[in-house]
């Protein structure tokens, strides 16, 4: 499959600060790629670089086939992004804001085409409300519309259902994958595990490096990791001292605890004092929460003093 994104050394400064560190990325077209990472690790910055917003400092490549540097403005015609914060104008209604998207982009036959996509995501019912009186769903759906509008070929969603309930989000992932299997190519960031899960490839990003890609089978597998349960009384104190260890990898899951190492026999040193005392500790599949927790933990934050 040809390569929509394709760059390599992707590198942004700001202030002598190193925001994306030489980051090399491909996505196939089609394919939903997750990007992950924690708050101020150079996601959107990243995004901002590969739909031409952003010049980067060092690095080159590829996307939609345009050169990053010098055709920006031809890639721009043919993304869509979705921003964190809802960027659509709160005064006007959904349909007075898909039309002057529709004007902005010089969409042919621009009010069909508003209908349409309209009728596609469930607006037309609301189509005469204010956008700024709808819930978060609601602006999700009406933000996805006006990407959608002039017919892109990459879609670049940053975090689009923070704040959104789960029914929203299924119901947006639903569309994601529609749209994947008609030809689109999407890259979306994300917190959720279970939206990380659904996505055909995934990137981890830290402090502005890339610490790991491949699919989710594949990322658990590469991590090496370890995992097993623990279930019974004092779990936070338990996990207060098993923190002390850099060689762990310790998560709060419910009523359970789940403790991490490169290692069983490693393992099974660290939790040899708390056999015997009640707690039940049991080995469990590691998860792809469990594998993004190791590497957040293990990675440098690029503005600590």
């Amino acid at each position: 499959m040809d390569a929509i994104i394709d760059v390599r050394g992707l590198t942004k400064r700001y202030g002598g600060r190193t925001v994306v560190d030489h980051v090399d990325m491909q996505v196939a077209r089609g394919r939903i790629y997750g990007f992950l990472g924690p708050n101020g690790s150079g996601k959107t910055t990243t995004i901002r670089m590969l739909c031409g917003l952003l010049t980067p400092d060092e690095g080159s490549g590829t996307c939609l086939g345009y050169d990053l540097r010098k055709e920006s403005r031809k890639i721009k015609r043919q993304v869509g992004y979705m921003t964190q914060k809802f960027g659509l104008y709160e005064d006007l209604s959904i349909e007075e804001n898909l039309s002057f998207i529709a004007r902005v982009y010089e969409v042919p036959d621009a009010a069909a085409r508003v209908d349409d996509m309209l009728q596609r995501l469930g607006l037309a019912g609301r189509r005469a409300q204010l956008a700024g009186s709808l819930s978060g769903g609601w602006k999700q759906r009406l933000a996805l519309a006006a990407c959608l509008l002039h017919e892109p070929q990459l879609l670049l969603l940053d975090e689009p259902t923070a704040g959104v309930d789960p029914k929203a989000r299924r119901d947006f992932w639903d569309e994601l994958h529609e749209l994947a299997a008609g030809g689109l190519t999407v890259l979306v960031s994300t917190h959720y595990m279970d939206e990380a899960e659904r996505c055909h490839q995934l990137a981890y990003i830290a402090y502005g490096k890339l610490l790991a890609q491949g699919t989710a089978d594949q990322l658990i597998a590469g991590a090496g990791l370890v995992t097993w349960s623990l279930e019974g009384p004092a779990l936070a104190a338990i996990a207060r001292a098993l923190r002390a260890s850099d060689a762990l990898n310790v998560a709060s899951f419910g009523t359970a605890l789940h403790v991490s190492a490169a290692s069983a026999a490693a393992l099974g040193a660290a939790l040899a004092p708390y056999r015997g005392t009640g707690i039940a500790i049991t080995p469990v599949a590691t998860s792809l929460e469990d594998v993004f927790i190791a590497l957040m933990q293990r990675s440098q934050d690029n503005f600590a003093s």
